[in-house]
């Protein structure tokens, strides 16, 4: 049985991207061809030459909200930071709260000059709050004037322009943090895809934090996915059928496609249906895929769930011997860093 560390790897903290580059096709690009167990080094703008006419790349739409905000402990004055995850319904949203300790079930919190209030409903399983918001007018537009991007804790530095932790195709307001694979996307290249015959197909899953978290249970088994909000449309899912059927291959941008795609796929029998819901699925070694090809991603955290989901796409021997190789080789990592393609 797998257990967590056999999806460790030595990172030196330099790899760390904190900075993302001025052109986003700059990054190194890491191509493996599992049909010939081969690895090469190449750059993002070549991207496009591992894909064929009549190919699909699939894209994640989700846009992520200002969700940082900071507030003050009505009774007390005291601070706090609360971060947004996901809106279960109307104006009740899952959070997570530092310090933790002050916010009880009931406690009361203001931010701003009083624009936006919250109350906590519910202390989570997993540590987190529930918190209904109180606001006049439009949430997003008071999130926009309050709140700031919720740039991942191990990215120390400011963010001069935030657009740049949004993908160029960003539409679906509601993640709490980038799909970071889509970020190497420029207009440019997609014209360059649509071109060449390659389908770009939407869809939206919008990304909460535990996504990207280490796993701290010892097996995976142990391990539960939090919820993460999904849609497809009907448009884009005959699109992707038609492409299966002609016998294109689907690339993934990033792993909140991959996990949408198949989601779909293991309720219908490796088709795809417009649907939109809910998923906790969990990848690992030992998944069967019924639908995505091919796979563009960044490199992730050691002992995360996206390392295994990589994982479970070629094989763990494979992977963590392509993630030394990055090292070796100067990649950067993370959301600002360089990219693999795995064919």
């Amino acid at each position: 049985m797998l257990t967590t560390k056999d999806f460790d790897f030595n990172l030196p903290e330099e790899l760390i991207a904190q900075t993302p580059l001025k052109d986003r096709s700059a990054s190194k690009l890491l191509v493996i061809d599992r049909e010939k167990d081969s690895i090469q080094d190449t750059n993002f703008k070549h991207v496009l030459d591992y894909l064929q006419p009549g190919d699909a790349l699939v894209v994640n739409e989700t846009r992520v909200i200002p969700a940082r905000l900071f507030g003050v402990k009505e009774e007390t004055g005291a601070h706090l930071e609360v971060l947004l995850l996901t809106n279960t319904e109307n104006d009740t949203w899952e959070t997570l709260v530092k310090p933790a300790k002050r916010a009880k079930v009931g406690t009361e919190i203001s931010f701003g000059d009083g624009q936006l209030k919250a109350r906590v409903t519910e202390i989570m399983d997993h540590g987190g709050r529930k918190m209904e918001f109180m606001y006049d007018g439009i949430f997003l537009e008071v999130l926009e004037s309050l709140g700031e991007m919720p740039l991942p804790p191990y990215i120390k530095e400011s963010l001069d322009d935030p657009e740049r932790y949004q993908t160029v195709y960003a539409k679906e307001n509601g993640s709490a943090a980038a799909p970071t694979a889509g970020l190497h996307f420029t207009d440019a290249l997609f014209e360059q895809a649509k071109e060449k015959g390659i389908e770009i197909i939407p869809l939206v899953l919008h990304v909460g934090l535990g996504t990207f978290r280490p796993v701290s249970a010892e097996h995976l088994d142990e391990h539960e996915m939090h919820s993460e909000f999904y849609s497809l449309s009907q448009t884009s899912a005959d699109r992707i059928n038609e492409v299966k059927q002609r016998g294109g291959k689907v690339t993934a941008v990033g792993t909140t496609s991959v996990r949408t795609l198949e989601t779909i796929a293991n309720r219908h029998e490796g088709k795809m249906v417009s649907e939109s819901g809910w998923t906790n699925i969990f990848i690992k070694p030992g998944y069967e895929f019924k639908l995505v090809d091919h796979l563009i991603t960044n490199f992730h955290l050691p002992q995360s769930t996206l390392v295994m989901l990589v994982s479970a796409f070629y094989n763990r021997e494979s992977i963590l011997a392509a993630y030394q190789h990055a090292v070796e080789n100067n990649y950067r990592f993370f959301s600002f860093g360089d990219a693999m393609l795995i064919l």
